[in-house]
């Protein structure tokens, strides 16, 4: 990536009533950091920063970032990162990493395609992309804006792992080989309507195994509600023999002295006493 030159101010207003009259005046606040010098707040011209970045096909920016009164002439710096206001998306803030010439950084790329999928073509298929950046390692003049992946050769169902892009020259992509970044997949429609009867499928199917057995059970089911000899919830069901003892015992036994009592009634209507049997 060739770096572009960009001229930054060193701050004279801070906190946040300072950055609103920065950015009133036409500047934006920013910060630079990295190993080689301690951080520095610093102010650059909004107009400038944006002519810069809307000409660049991304974020990831390498410019030469001369300071005004700095000790050093030109620092090399990456835009790491651009704040936006999330209504108006006007730029809020900006952070430059200070890079060295010799030394390899690790950036987020963009991830471009290109080519019209086979299984978008012919099969009806949807592009659905999985990672939008791509985290590399290189050295600063390495550092590519994007990278662009061809997808004219992918199927329905099939996708383009990590593994295999083809990294440019000096370039190092980051990660495990097998994620997948982009991929061909059925229409969410169709996807619904498969789950949909798979899932009704299933549910036959239980329902017929469920039948099945309550019909195995029937033989020897428990009496109905009402019916003689049915238990009580709570309650065992009483033996056979049980209920044969209960019919038996049904009559009660009369009581003791119950059988004189007609005697007793017939003497007293005669007027004569009973006879006593001698022992």
């Amino acid at each position: 990536m060739k770096s572009v030159p960009l001229k930054a101010y060193p701050r004279t207003l801070s906190r946040r009533g300072g950055a609103k009259r920065l950015r009133a005046a036409g500047r934006v606040p920013a910060i630079i950091y990295g190993r080689q010098a301690k951080p520095q707040n610093l102010e650059v011209n909004a107009k400038e920063l944006e002519d810069l970045i809307h000409h660049s096909a991304s974020e990831n920016v390498l410019v030469d970032l001369s300071v005004e009164s700095d000790a050093r002439p030109k620092r090399l710096a990456l835009v790491q990162e651009i704040q936006h206001h999330p209504l108006e998306g006007d730029m809020l803030h900006v952070d430059f990493h200070e890079v060295a010439e010799n030394e390899k950084v690790v950036v987020h790329v963009p991830l471009e395609t290109t080519g019209e999928a086979a299984g978008v073509k012919t099969g009806g298929g949807v592009l659905e992309h999985i990672l939008f950046k791509l985290k590399v390692r290189c050295l600063p003049k390495d550092l590519p804006e994007q990278i662009i992946v061809d997808v004219s050769h992918l199927e329905l169902g099939k996708a383009v792992h990590l593994g295999d892009i083809k990294a440019p020259a000096g370039v190092e992509i980051i990660g495990d080989k097998k994620i997948p970044v982009v991929s061909v997949a059925l229409p969410r429609a169709e996807e619904e309507e498969a789950a949909a009867t798979a899932t009704e499928a299933v549910a036959a199917g239980d329902v017929e195994m469920i039948k099945e057995k309550k019909e195995e059970g029937e033989e020897g089911a428990a009496p109905a509600k009402g019916e003689k000899g049915a238990a009580k919830p709570g309650e065992k069901a009483p033996a056979k023999g049980a209920e044969k003892g209960a019919e038996k015992g049904a009559a009660k036994v009369p009581e003791k002295g119950a059988a004189a009592a007609p005697e007793k009634a017939a003497v007293k209507a005669a007027g004569t006493k009973p006879v006593e049997k001698k022992k």
